[in-house]
């Protein structure tokens, strides 16, 4: 007499379909560990920065490293850094406008600034101070809710009156005396992002913003 299985046909049906079907691999993400920011900042700069709504920049020696390439033309030409420009976009997605306030103009500034979204700009003026608070009297804010980053003597009347002046590593003797904070990049080597990354932290969103797009 022929044995006969005690597991019924349909099962054994089920069985078979269920291992010839392909396998949906899990997806990555599943697999990854949550991260935690690694970036961490004193305690009284914090509270130094977490009211900033505004944050002016200077160019040249800021968010440049400060030389100046000719053309045969005469035109000049930039070198700027990309970790600078998604700081000053990461910005924006938290409510904090950048402002630039400059000494020059050129036609790769405007392009470079306009692909930032960076509306707010003084151009071709040495006297900075009226033109940062042209900008606070567009946006109804006050010095206690601005920040600053420059590197030069102009840049000084702006520093001396923010609640938060910054001033990246090769600036002047003088403006680093005026500086609340000073990182560790240079000019148009990360200095500007360094900047965008302490105000992100004191906003408390820095970390939403890591896991969000490092998921």
């Amino acid at each position: 007499m022929t044995s006969q299985s005690n597991t019924p046909l349909t099962d054994v049906t089920r069985l078979v379909a269920e291992l010839a079907a392909p396998q949906v691999p899990r997806p990555v993400a599943d697999t990854l560990p949550a991260l935690a920011p690694r970036l961490a900042f004193e305690p009284e700069l914090l509270l130094r920065a977490q009211d900033i709504k505004v944050v002016f920049f200077d160019v040249d020696g800021v968010m440049t490293d400060g030389g100046l390439f000719f053309t045969d033309a005469g035109e000049t030409t930039k070198r700027f850094n990309a970790l600078d420009g998604h700081g000053i976009k990461l910005l924006q997605r938290v409510g904090i406008t950048p402002a630039v306030v400059t000494g020059r103009d050129s036609a790769p500034l405007r392009k470079r600034l306009g692909a930032l979204g960076v509306t707010h700009v003084r151009y071709g003026t040495e006297d900075k101070r009226p033109a940062a608070e042209s900008i606070l009297a567009d946006l109804g804010l006050t010095w206690q809710q601005a920040a600053a980053m420059g590197d030069d003597w102009p840049d000084a009347p702006v520093l001396r009156r923010v609640a938060l002046a910054c001033a990246p590593r090769t600036a002047h003797i003088e403006i680093l005396g005026l500086a609340h904070y000073v990182p560790e990049a240079p000019a148009g080597h990360g200095a500007v992002r360094a900047v965008c990354d302490l105000l992100l932290v004191a906003t408390g969103l820095y970390e939403r913003l890591w896991r969000e797009q490092s998921a």
